[in-house]
């Protein structure tokens, strides 16, 4: 598959948004090109993953707790799964199995801070991205107790957690 398919998939997603195509290219030639057979399972709930994925092409489908299908869980072309597991190291919490064939980027963490040792302009893009995320985060957990603290008429919290979010910190 020619590199310009495997980067159109990234050109979607709000976390690559915004980076020069030379960027873009090396992260799509740093990761790894997976293709998953119809039943193969891509994550599963509760284990360790290294990586992110991006579906280039075919459908998944996201699993319940119970191992049953959920409904309007269908994870089409284009889906991140994992998005922080390049970055960092977190927990699938859910199972997703391909549906059909299905072919993907696996950007794996250890190749991801390796371009990132090599430029980092883009531990900067990312690190702002996560920030922006948990900033709005913290605006919508202040916003659930404001509402929640009308709703039994007592003082809302303070705004501690909006004030850290909007904090700068500097390593």
């Amino acid at each position: 598959m020619a590199i310009d398919a495997l980067v159109k998939p990234l050109l979607s997603l709000p976390l690559f948004r915004g980076l020069p195509p030379l960027q873009l290219t090396e992260i799509v030639r740093r990761a790894e090109r997976v293709i998953y057979a119809p039943g193969d399972v891509i994550a599963a709930e509760n284990q360790l993953s290294d990586a992110a994925i991006v579906i280039v092409s075919g459908n998944c489908i996201q699993l319940d707790d119970d191992g049953g299908q959920s409904h309007g869980e269908q994870l089409p072309e284009g889906s991140m799964i994992s998005e922080l597991a390049m970055l960092v190291e977190v927990t699938h919490i859910s199972t997703i199995i391909a549906q059909g064939p299905v072919k993907a980027l696996r950007m794996t963490r250890e190749r991801m801070r390796e371009l990132m040792e090599d430029e980092p302009a883009l531990v900067e893009h990312f690190s702002a991205h996560i920030f922006g995320r948990l900033r709005r985060l913290a605006q919508d957990l202040n916003a659930v107790d404001s509402a929640l603290a009308r709703s039994a008429s007592i003082p809302p919290p303070p705004p501690s957690l909006g004030s850290a979010a909007n904090s700068h910190v500097v390593h």
